[in-house]
C-alpha cells in the first residue's frame, strides 16, 4: 500500500455510556428549522414539506468537557443545544419503521455558529458553509445506547450559559421526528454506522464570549460542556 504524504487523523469517536469501545464519528449531518419557536426567533418559518440538512465536518468536532479557542472570522458566535443521533445500521431508502430501528444511541451536542457570517449568507443568497462547519463547532457529549435512553417522550432539552438557563424546550416540540429525519437523509445519502445527526436546536439561542462556560442537558443523557478561551 503507498504511504501517506502526511500524517492523516484517526476517526474521532465518542465514549459509549456501559461499553469499553467507542462510537466513531464519520460524518456529522444537522438539521436547521426543526423547532418552531426557534425558526420564528430567526425570522423564518419551519416547513412541512422537506427537512433543511447541512453538514458539518468530522474534523469539527470537540469532546465534552474541553476548553475552546473563540473562532476566527466573527463577533457574534451562537450556542445551540441539540439531541444527537448516533446511527447504528445502514440506511438506504429506508421506511420510518426500518430508521427508527437503526437509532444506535444518542447525545447531548452544541452545535456553534458564526451567526454574522450566517445572516450575511443568508441576505446574499450563499452557502453556509463558513458559518456552521467551523472548527470545534460541534461539541458532542457522551453515548447513551438507544435500548437503554428509552422513548424520547416529552424529555427536556436545555442550555445553560455560566449557569443561567438560556434554552428549554421538549423533544416533543420538534417539527421533524426522529424517524422522520433519518428516513429522509436515508433517500439522499447512503447512511451508515458512524453517521451523527444533530437534529435541530429550540429557542433561546445566543452568542458567546471569552470565558462563557455551556452546559448543555437531555433528561437522561449525559450532558455536554464546554469552556470558551480568548486565543490571543
Amino acid at each position: 500500500m503507498t504511504a501517506n504524504l502526511f500524517p492523516s487523523p484517526p476517526w474521532p469517536a465518542l465514549p459509549v455510556q456501559g461499553e469499553a469501545g467507542r462510537y466513531p464519528i464519520h460524518r456529522i449531518f444537522c438539521v436547521g428549522k426543526n423547532y418552531a419557536a426557534h425558526a420564528a426567533e430567526m425570522g423564518g418559518e419551519v416547513n412541512r414539506e422537506q427537512p433543511i440538512f447541512f453538514t458539518k465536518s468530522a474534523l469539527a468536532f470537540l469532546p465534552s468537557g474541553m476548553e475552546s479557542n473563540y473562532p476566527p472570522g466573527t463577533s457574534d458566535y451562537h450556542y445551540e443545544v441539540e439531541l444527537c443521533v448516533m446511527v447504528g445500521k445502514p440506511l438506504f431508502k429506508a421506511t420510518e419503521a426500518e430508521a427508527a430501528d437503526a437509532v444506535y444511541g444518542y447525545a447531548v451536542g452544541l452545535d456553534m455558529t458564526r451567526r454574522d457570517l450566517q445572516n450575511y449568507a443568508k441576505e446574499n443568497r450563499q452557502p453556509w458553509d463558513m458559518a456552521k462547519d467551523v472548527e470545534e463547532s460541534a461539541i458532542i457529549g457522551p453515548v447513551t445506547k438507544a435500548a437503554d435512553f428509552g422513548p424520547l417522550s416529552d424529555r427536556r432539552i436545555r442550555l445553560r450559559l455560566d449557569g443561567d438557563l438560556r434554552q428549554d424546550s421538549a423533544l416533543t416540540d420538534m417539527v421533524w421526528s426522529i424517524p422522520e429525519l433519518l428516513s429522509r437523509l436515508s433517500h439522499l445519502y447512503h447512511l451508515a454506522p458512524g453517521d451523527v445527526v444533530m437534529t435541530g436546536t429550540p429557542a433561546g439561542v445566543g452568542p458567546v464570549g471569552p470565558g462563557n462556560h455551556l452546559v448543555g442537558d437531555v433528561e437522561g443523557l449525559a450532558p455536554v460542556s464546554v469552556t470558551f478561551t480568548d486565543p490571543d
